[in-house]
């Protein structure tokens, strides 16, 4: 299991606080039912954070990925995301996440979130593996993290229109029903698509849930 820790960026910072919380919950419900790829879906925890486990760190980053291009406009996120083995131990609220993984997601949603206020400000996620795990694993963990890079950045830089537009054409939808939802012509849809990295984006979404 691939442990994943959500928070909102700049959430003190938010108008309405409730507002942004129901949007990202939406959001969160519609990847979910357009690539159902969770084992557990994101859910509330405390504060402003979210927790949800995925099955590999392919469906994992597939997952996000979605999510950031689903986001309203207003609203966006961090992830921490990590390697290990998790377990829930049994309470009276219910279960609480503990174990390996959630430990390295708690150390890379940390490792995300000092990236993003210092050296690459259009970091967004970042994959840790347990220390315990083998040198593999934390190979694989570095060179998601060498993609991740550059898709966050490409991402960030993207409109909320074009964010719309290359969900949409992950989802299969025509370059000319996305121009008739969003008022504009098909060719401003193409130029938005190609001018913004969106192929990369699709290529890369492709290629983890190939």
């Amino acid at each position: 299991m691939i442990a994943v820790i959500l928070d909102i960026v700049g959430s003190r910072s938010l108008d309405d606080r409730s507002d942004a919380q129901h949007a990202l919950d939406d959001a969160i419900a519609r990847v979910e039912a357009d690539r159902p790829l969770a084992a557990s879906p994101l859910r509330p925890t405390v504060g402003d954070e979210q927790q949800g486990l995925y099955p590999t760190l392919e469906t994992a980053l597939a997952a996000l990925t979605l999510l950031r291009l689903a986001l309203p406009e207003g609203i966006d996120c961090r992830f921490g995301v990590g390697i290990g083995p998790v377990e829930e131990i049994p309470t009276a609220a219910g279960g609480l996440p503990e174990g390996p993984g959630w430990w390295a997601a708690r150390a890379a949603i940390e490792h995300t979130h000092a990236l993003q206020r210092r050296t690459v400000p259009g970091a967004r996620t970042w994959v840790i593996a347990h220390e315990a795990e083998p040198e593999a694993t934390h190979l694989l963990a570095r060179q998601a993290n060498i993609a991740l890079l550059t898709r966050d950045q490409l991402i960030t830089d993207m409109s909320p229109r074009t964010r719309r537009l290359t969900y949409g054409r992950h989802l299969g939808v025509m370059q000319r029903e996305l121009a008739a939802a969003e008022g504009v012509t098909q060719p401003a849809v193409s130029q938005a698509l190609a001018s913004s990295g969106a192929g990369a984006v699709l290529e890369g979404l492709r290629l983890l849930l190939a």
